[in-house]
């Protein structure tokens, strides 16, 4: 049973739409390399398509009713958005649930030091990375800096054409023998994976009792120095603000078109970026709706969804009781606690991720009848988990059963998959989370190549049938 590739059906007005999807893509890609980032620009493009802030009816007392749009932010690092249908909430909500985390370094808090004259920022992996990926590459730097006074600055550099960029090192491969004899794991450790930032001393420069200028005493750690003068002259910052900070070491540079025919994106973040930007578009497009429908981008995947604004959070629970309650057919005979329970137990759920595309240069890890193939639309993982079905969540056969036939009737590409093979691959996503509640939930998404590398590819026909497939999941669950 072996699925079509969609690039074949394709006429050339939809290889149009393709591309110019894909451009839009890669635009959301480049401006949201981090959660912070790519909050601001999902809200951008809500407030363009109608949405309100939650926050407004709440503080207004003001009734919420069919046909309006809603979003609701979490520490600006997650977004809920709801398009209110005409049906009664309590028969449930059609939601597409993504995530906005991707693997990356995190600065630590005490990070600056200086050695044989050369300045580093000490860093702590996050996510699941080959840490050995991540050296040599040119790499910018994302984030803010929270100050005393309640201030925060934006920090971003290695993106603008202007700006220096910046690299973990690596040995030379002459005096390699005993990295090359580690394992893999091993050849690069964690705390080897420093950031490289500066190399000029600061120099100050007094007037002798003759007039002219020389240098003052020589002091320790002028590169540091150097550092610290920059910081401060440029953003206003001391030292001790790296203590609240949040800076992302993420690879600089734009996404690119890859491939001779121009076929694919290579790009940093596409897990779980190309799911959140193709669920937020499809979000965007639908206008009116039966079923409430909502798009979930959230935080801390990567990491298990822990903490508060990961998926393990109450804010997506607490966003939808506070819907509940301003709704103007609301008339207060069922508890809105029941209805909120009766709400979240109906709806119909995708998790929206991504899932390994097959690799012919790697095709042992894989068992090939039932891999993702990119090329051939968006995929299903009817479960995750990993070996025995550990950590899974286990969709429905009739909840899938009903989801091909809105799929077929829509003309999107779609096909089945599982994470490698039985005794080698496994992974999760937030499915499992939202399963909680009762709710029917199924992982879909794109297939894609290198995942969890620095760069990672991509089909535009995959995106492109994802899009489309996640509209009709919110029109017609």
């Amino acid at each position: 049973m072996e699925r079509e590739n969609a690039w074949k059906a394709y006429d050339e007005k939809e290889v149009d739409k393709v591309f110019l999807l894909s451009e839009e893509y890669k635009d959301y890609l480049f401006k949201g390399k981090t959660e912070r980032e790519g909050v601001k620009y999902i809200i951008e493009k809500a407030k363009e398509a109608g949405y309100k802030n939650l926050d407004s009816y709440i503080k207004k007392g003001k009734n919420i009713k069919a046909g309006d749009k809603i979003y609701a932010v979490n520490m600006g690092k997650s977004v809920a958005m709801f398009n209110i249908g005409t049906d009664p909430i309590e028969d449930g909500m059609n939601i597409l649930g993504a995530h906005i985390d991707s693997p990356r370094m995190d600065v630590k808090q005490n990070p600056l030091y200086e050695d044989s004259d050369l300045a580093f920022l000490d860093t702590h992996y996050y996510g699941g990375i080959k840490k050995y990926q991540w050296v040599t590459l040119p790499l910018a730097i994302h984030g803010v800096f929270a100050k005393t006074d309640g201030t925060t600055v934006d920090f971003n550099i290695g993106e603008d054409d202007n700006d220096p960029v910046f690299c973990v090192t690596d040995i030379l491969i002459h005096l390699a023998q005993s990295q090359m004899e580690k394992k893999a794991a091993k050849a690069v450790e964690g705390e080897d994976l420093d950031l490289l930032i500066a190399s000029r001393p600061l120099v100050t420069l007094e007037k002798d009792s003759k007039g002219k200028k020389k240098e003052k005493n020589a002091e320790s750690e002028l590169v540091k120095k150097q550092v610290l003068d920059i910081l401060e002259k440029k953003y206003g910052l001391k030292e001790e603000d790296f203590m609240s900070a949040e800076l992302e070491i993420v690879p600089a540079g734009k996404p690119r078109d890859m491939g001779i025919d121009k076929s694919m994106i290579l790009a940093y973040g596409q897990d779980d970026k190309v799911c959140a930007f193709t669920s937020l578009k499809a979000m965007v497009n639908v206008k009116k709706v039966k079923k409430t429908s909502c798009t979930l981008l959230v935080d801390k995947e990567e990491i298990g969804s822990v903490g508060a604004t990961g998926m393990q959070s109450r804010f997506f629970e607490n966003a939808v009781a506070e819907i509940i309650s301003l709704l103007s057919d609301n008339d207060g005979k069922v508890p809105c606690d029941i209805l909120l329970r009766r709400c979240l137990a109906n709806s119909n759920m995708l998790s929206s991720d991504v899932s390994a595309g097959f690799d012919p240069l790697y095709a042992s890890c894989f068992e090939k009848k039932n891999a993702a193939f990119l090329g051939r639309g968006m995929v299903f993982n009817k479960f995750t988990g990993a070996r025995g079905k550990s950590g899974s969540n286990d969709a429905n056969a009739e909840y899938i059963g009903k989801l091909r036939g809105i799929l077929e009737k829509n003309k999107v590409y779609y096909q089945t998959a599982e994470l490698g093979k039985v005794d080698v691959g496994g992974g999760g996503t937030i499915a499992y989370i939202l399963a909680l509640y009762g709710m029917n939930v199924i992982d879909c998404g794109v297939a894609v190549l290198s995942m969890h590398a620095p760069w990672e590819v991509t089909s535009k026909a995959d995106i492109y049938e994802t899009e489309k497939g996640y509209e009709a999941f919110l029109s017609e669950a």
